[in-house]
């Protein structure tokens, strides 16, 4: 069996894995309250924007609190977001996980026509990635085989350009789920025609090298200087490999590369 079948087979279970990771409970509102209201909530998001521009930091957070326990998935992704970066309230990965996993619990009946699809596929990755290597001191334990298969539930199901990265890297790191190279390119692909440049990278990488796929140096190349004109600073991996195939490339294989740069440019901006 495939890993793709084995993996769709396993989909199935992702719904109760989600809700046995932590106690059941309901949404509740700030006054101990249960909330509901769609319209309050997004009254509470709008409210959210407004404190922020006016730089009221602690009634933003609550008013986004709000929103989120009210089930608008735009407000619980935010603040899933300031809890991962301790932007305006105490960072804590606990609570960003239960965030994003609340998302994935309250939402996942809902497909990619959905309005709030970007932040239901988001919500699934982002658990997929504290998984990987789980919370330090913390109930959330490693777990690579779960972070695959919501890897797997964002990249096929929403067509999300990170769930299809990260479910490449997994699979070409044989990291959650056997080792599949095949697949690994397959998925890796699928991101990088969508400019996830990380993706880009690594299959920049294998297709200029020749590791685990033919070697197709030209395209390779295009790819790699792609994603190191997006890399950012935090990411000089992207830069070495980029280097590194320029060095080794032959001058026929970098002009073919600019060409095709130039042509992937253009199509982009059409």
């Amino acid at each position: 069996m495939r890993i793709s079948d084995r993996l769709t087979l396993r989909v199935a279970l992702v719904a109760t894995v989600l809700a046995a990771a932590l106690p059941a409970g309901g949404a509740y509102a700030f006054d101990g309250q249960p909330s509901g209201d769609a319209r309050s909530a997004l009254d509470a998001f709008r409210a959210y924007g407004r404190a922020l521009r006016d730089g009221r930091t602690d009634e933003a957070v609550s008013a986004l609190q709000y929103a989120a326990s009210g089930g608008h998935a735009a407000s619980a992704w935010r603040l899933g977001r300031m809890y991962m970066e301790g932007e305006g309230v105490a960072r804590s990965d606990l609570k960003a996980f239960e965030t994003f996993r609340q998302i994935t619990i309250t939402r996942r009946e809902e497909g990619p026509n959905s309005p709030d699809a970007r932040f239901i596929s988001s919500a699934f990755v982002a658990m997929g990635n504290y998984l990987v290597e789980g919370i330090p001191n913390t109930y959330v334990r490693p777990d690579p085989g779960k972070a695959v298969e919501l890897y797997f539930y964002a990249a096929s199901t929403f067509g999300d350009a990170d769930g299809q990265f990260r479910l490449g890297r997994m699979l070409l790191e044989g990291k959650g789920a056997p080792r599949d190279p095949r697949q690994a390119a397959r998925w890796l692909q699928l991101a990088a025609q969508k400019s996830h440049h990380q993706a880009q990278a690594v299959l920049g990488h294998m297709l200029f090298t020749g590791r685990d796929v033919p070697r197709a140096a030209p395209r390779g190349l295009m790819f790699l200087t792609l994603a190191k004109e997006a890399a950012t600073e935090s990411e000089p991996w992207i830069s070495e490999m980029y280097e590194e195939a320029m060095r080794q490339a032959s001058d026929d294989e970098r002009g073919v590369a600019l060409r095709m740069v130039e042509a992937w440019i253009k199509t982009v901006r059409r």
